[in-house]
């Protein structure tokens, strides 16, 4: 019988426990703990970290789980990594769902950077508009260029003073669509973006729109992980499991 630890916190993982919840899969969900309000997933959940690659490894043995997906964002690094680390200790299979990069096409106008300290570097030093798509754990960064007029996304509201000297913040959670983020960058007069290749349909929109405005994208190659098994789609996890598995066949 299998019992499958989702490590979530995208759309892809999202999908995925549907699935299994509609296969009749035992599974959990882990969130991170990083959202203050989660979306409601249908299999039991769970929230925070796990102690590192220990308390990740004992967590496997103790709630008997037999199969893990890594369904984090792709810039996850610290959890993917000790997921590797965790299932080699525990002898617990692992599978990565991973979504596909974006691919520079034709109009695109990517400056292509290694890191966040990269990214920084990579704006130039007259003032502009800069839309922050990264998330709120590396603007602090940003500061080292504080002439810049920043707009920020975030899921949540942020808690206390942001480090930048001139910020403004959008409170929104995606998926979100051309028109909007046309209508975005239009409003706020953005002239430049920077973004991390997280892949997929829900944030691709704004590559999207930027390409349409001619806009420079500063975008952050994916980190390098360990070897792993890694597949594109819910129906390829599926598969790995197994339906007859998940049922009890």
């Amino acid at each position: 019988m299998v019992r499958a630890l989702i490590l979530g916190g995208t759309s892809d993982a999202h999908l995925l426990a549907d699935a299994l919840a509609q296969a009749g899969c035992d599974a959990i969900y882990s969130y991170g703990g990083r959202t203050r309000a989660p979306p409601d997933q249908p299999v039991p959940t769970r929230v925070g970290g796990f102690g590192g690659v220990s308390g990740l490894a004992d967590y496997l043995r103790e709630r008997n789980i037999t199969h893990v997906v890594d369904a984090t964002h792709p810039f996850a690094v610290e959890i993917s990594r000790n997921a590797v680390a965790a299932c080699a200790v525990a002898k617990t299979p692992l599978i990565a769902l991973e979504r596909a990069p974006w691919s520079k096409t034709s109009g695109d106008q990517w400056i292509e950077v290694a890191d966040i300290s990269s990214a920084v570097a990579a704006l130039p030093d007259a003032r502009a508009r800069v839309f922050l798509a990264i998330g709120r754990q590396h603007i602090g960064a940003f500061s080292a260029k504080p002439q810049h007029a920043y707009t920020l996304r975030f899921v949540d509201a942020p808690d206390g003073e942001l480090p930048l000297r001139e910020a403004d913040v959008v409170v929104a959670r995606g998926p979100f669509e051309l028109t909007g983020e046309l209508a975005l960058m239009r409003e706020r007069h953005i002239e430049w973006i920077v973004a991390r290749n997280s892949g997929g349909e829900g944030g691709r929109a704004k590559i999207d729109a930027a390409r349409e405005l001619g806009l420079p994208v500063v975008m952050i190659k994916r980190p390098e992980l360990p070897d792993r098994l890694q597949v594109e789609s819910v129906a390829e996890v599926m598969h790995w499991l197994g339906h007859r598995a998940c049922l009890g066949a």
